[in-house]
């Protein structure tokens, strides 16, 4: 008998069958974090609009599956620095506040996606949604990358899970994301989605969870 997993489509995307899994998994464990989590999200929450004397939750407009534009939710963790305005954060990044900094090595920062997944616009596993500006330029085989939500987690953000060091040591760092790090992270997102499985969407999510 077929399972899921041997389900492929033709063009690398998932099947219908893996597309349904994919989604009942982040649907029922989406709705258990948000339960779980309420708590520390209203915590974070009330700290970070304290720190940064703003709206603590940081929302911003990302590509998702299809191009759609939906808007991302976090826990703000930096304050506006006039003389920055680039997307790309790297280690010492002056706008990351002593909070925001606790906030992201913890993670908690990211809770707040819980309900992007719960909603339907985000995954637990899946490329990491990005700013116009990338993944809406994706052309040919890479346009697979659209075909499922952009994932809080995923095999590219494990292996630049230090992308902020990587991107302090560079003299430019915005040059060396588009023309190194972006299209790295293509190659291994089109991978991911043409060998996907659901218990390797869940050893991911451990991945990140226990490193």
């Amino acid at each position: 008998m077929t399972t899921c997993d041997e389900l492929g489509d033709v063009k690398g995307r998932l099947s219908s069958c893996q597309a349904f899994q994919k989604r009942s998994f982040d649907f029922i464990f989406s709705a258990f974090g948000l339960l779980v989590f309420w708590w520390l999200i209203l915590i974070a929450w009330i700290a970070a609009s304290y720190d940064t004397r703003s709206n603590g939750f940081f929302i911003q407009r990302r590509v998702g599956r299809n191009g759609r534009i939906f808007k991302v939710i976090k826990i703000k963790t930096m304050r506006p620095i006039d003389s920055f305005n680039t997307t790309v954060t790297r280690r010492g990044d002056p706008r990351i506040t002593s909070l925001g900094a606790f906030l992201r090595r913890t993670k908690i920062d990211e809770l707040p996606q819980l309900f992007n997944v719960f909603i339907g616009e985000m995954s637990f596993v899946g490329p990491r949604p990005d700013v116009p500006g990338f993944a809406d330029k994706l052309s040919g085989d890479e346009q697979v990358m659209l075909s499922i939500r952009p994932g809080i987690t995923g095999p590219a953000t494990l292996k630049y899970r230090n992308e902020e060091e990587l991107l302090a040591e560079q003299d430019d760092p915005d040059a060396y994301n588009a023309e190194v790090i972006w299209p790295d992270k293509v190659k291994i997102n089109i991978e991911y989605i043409r060998k996907w499985s659901l218990s390797r969407d869940f050893q991911y999510i451990l991945q990140t969870v226990f490193h």
